[in-house]
């Protein structure tokens, strides 16, 4: 597996890593526990040094998976966590304050069954704690190396800016992919001008950029696509332009549509890594292929006159949730 630096940071991390939220919730029925160990051993066997979970992928239970899972070799990878919810839990709005930010830490060394963090992020910004309170908290934790490096996930420009004034920010993780390209607009040159790396998160687009969902497909109820505005029925039926256009490629360069997905967000920048999830080992080595694609200048060209073309329909989450990004 070929590695990546984010930003000017000097952590290297595998050009993809492995967002772990579905391996305990979200969605639809988790994988046993020891099946997802296996997968999380099985990621890191194919090269992957670069794990991603948060308090509130439970909350708590996908910490404890990941500690137990990736003990065996913890000195060989990067772990990536995150604080900033009530409780860790996400509907009980958000928790920034300094001394929580110290007691989450805290509880997710336990967890982790670590010395230290390595990518601590707020997981969403707070609008009741000031983003220099915050930084300066996780400054202190990396003074007193719990933490190695500070990230963000879903802030906007200002707050990047404020946090990075007082303790370096390492990486921002967002929703980034071919239906989801905002962070183009302001986030990518602001990220590139402080030399911070970017992590996205559902990169196939929850699945969806895959091919394997169309309007007719049917989600278990506990899953959390339900709730998002872009998974109704008719915008799924709408947005199926857009597959047809990965398809396509993927014909043409004997891949697949995930490796098209994940081959052209590498593309955008070299310090972009990618945090594809999935439940399964075969999805997890396609995935991993992405990497050796290397897409031509002609086919990014290709396929950003046909997006072009093309617009994705439906907000990505619902109105209450959409309050708590990029603030």
């Amino acid at each position: 597996m070929k590695k990546r630096f984010l930003g000017n940071s000097g952590l290297e991390v595998s050009a993809l890593g492995l967002g772990c939220m579905g391996l305990s919730f979200a969605y639809g029925t988790a994988p046993e526990k020891q099946d997802a160990i296996q997968l999380v051993r099985g990621a890191f066997e194919r090269g992957v040094t670069f794990f991603d979970t948060a308090e509130a992928y439970g909350p708590f239970d996908n910490e404890e998976l990941l500690g137990e899972a990736l003990e065996p070799f913890r000195n060989e990878v990067i772990i990536a966590t995150k604080f900033g919810f009530k409780e860790g839990k996400p509907p009980l709005g958000t928790d920034s304050r300094p001394a929580h930010i110290r007691e989450v830490a805290e509880a997710a060394l336990k967890r982790l069954r670590t010395d230290r963090i390595d990518l601590l992020y707020q997981h969403r910004v707070d609008p009741n704690v000031p983003m220099e309170d915050v930084a300066g908290a996780v400054k202190d934790l990396i003074a007193e190396g719990k933490v190695k490096y500070f990230g963000l996930s879903e802030a906007g420009v200002q707050s990047i800016r404020r946090a990075h004034a007082v303790q370096p920010v390492t990486a921002l993780q967002s929703e980034y992919s071919l239906w989801w390209r905002e962070p183009e607009k302001e986030i990518l040159p602001t990220l590139e001008e402080l030399g911070i790396g970017f992590v996205p998160f559902s990169p196939l687009g929850r699945g969806f950029l895959t091919g394997a969902i169309n309007e007719n497909t049917t989600f278990d109820k506990s899953d959390f696509r339900n709730i998002l505005p872009r998974f109704s029925e008719d915008n799924r039926k709408a947005n199926q332009a857009l597959v047809a256009l990965l398809a396509n490629i993927a014909k043409e360069n004997s891949a697949t549509s995930a490796q098209i997905a994940l081959s052209w967000l590498l593309s955008q920048k070299p310090w972009i890594v990618p945090i594809p999830g999935t439940t399964k080992l075969h999805r997890l080595e396609e995935n991993l292929g992405a990497a050796d694609i290397g897409l031509s200048a002609s086919d990014l060209q290709n396929i950003n006159e046909a997006l072009s073309h093309i617009e994705v329909q439906g907000h990505r989450y619902p109105e209450q949730m959409q309050k708590m990004v990029n603030p």
